[in-house]
């Protein structure tokens, strides 16, 4: 039975590679981390609810996602595809879904609008109920529209109201990772995003680290192999990368944090 959703995620930027050899080729790879991750907190085991890819086509603005609900390792066609696949920007999840959250195609991240895709490792605590004041601020349409009756899904509908508002992606998911914990304290919020040209990731109770160099940035949950290379990012903090850069700050816990208002 599901028990919290903790899940697993991976952002690439840098020379086109395979999705092989960024997701299912190293040795502690998104593949390997689907069935024996290293720092699952919250009580889950595996990540077999389910799987996520999106990846920008050579000089394509808008991604591609691959989403199904089966374990990442049962999938032969999506491992056929990995190796053929080139792209200079991806993001891939595994999933471990919440008790009482929906296991489907459409609950699997990446969530995506436009040239965006989007990530949650961890789970709203308190859901649904937690995030009824906040929900109450969208559009009545993004509630309607959701792609899942999930927390996840709400979380990216937050964002995504944010990121149509001109906000920048790291201003996007700071603010909303610091709405949530006033809501719901107890939340884990590992937010995710990236439109192909630059990374944001959030990290409250969640563990994440950072690999860069040779105009390369890889952003995982778990480092994918060995190398002294990889940093981890301190709890809430938010991390904002391009190929050439990393920067880390403390999330802003208070400051800025207001409600998106609803729109006639």
């Amino acid at each position: 039975m599901p028990t919290e959703q903790v899940c697993r995620h991976l952002a690439y930027l840098g020379p086109p590679r395979d999705l092989a050899t960024l997701l299912l080729a190293p040795s502690h790879s998104l593949l390997r981390q689907s069935y024996a991750p290293a720092d699952m907190r919250g009580g889950g085991t595996i990540n077999a609810d389910g799987f996520g890819a999106g990846w920008y086509p050579d000089g394509a603005v808008t991604p591609i996602r691959y989403r199904r609900a089966i374990p990442l390792w049962t999938d032969a066609t999506f491992a056929a595809l990995a190796t053929e696949v080139r792209s200079g920007a991806v993001l891939a999840a595994v999933r471990s879904a919440t008790v009482g959250m929906p296991i489907a195609d459409t609950a699997c991240a990446p969530f995506g609008t436009g040239r965006w895709l989007f990530s949650h490792n961890g789970r709203v605590a308190g859901w649904p109920d937690s995030m009824a004041t906040l929900a109450r601020g969208l559009p009545i349409t993004d509630l309607l529209t959701l792609e899942a009756s999930t927390d996840s899904a709400l979380l990216w509908a937050l964002v995504r109201s944010r990121l149509a508002a001109g906000e920048s992606p790291g201003c996007a998911v700071g603010t909303v990772a610091a709405q949530v914990l006033g809501c719901a304290p107890a939340s884990r919020l590992n937010l995710l995003i990236t439109d192909g040209t630059v990374i944001a990731a959030t990290t409250v109770d969640h563990a994440l680290t950072v690999r860069a160099g040779n105009g390369a940035v890889l952003v995982c949950s778990e480092p994918t192999d060995p190398s002294p290379d990889w940093e981890p990012v301190p709890d809430r903090h938010l991390l904002t990368a391009t190929r050439f850069t990393v920067d880390v700050v403390p999330i802003p816990l208070t400051a800025g944090v207001t409600t998106p208002t609803e729109e006639p």
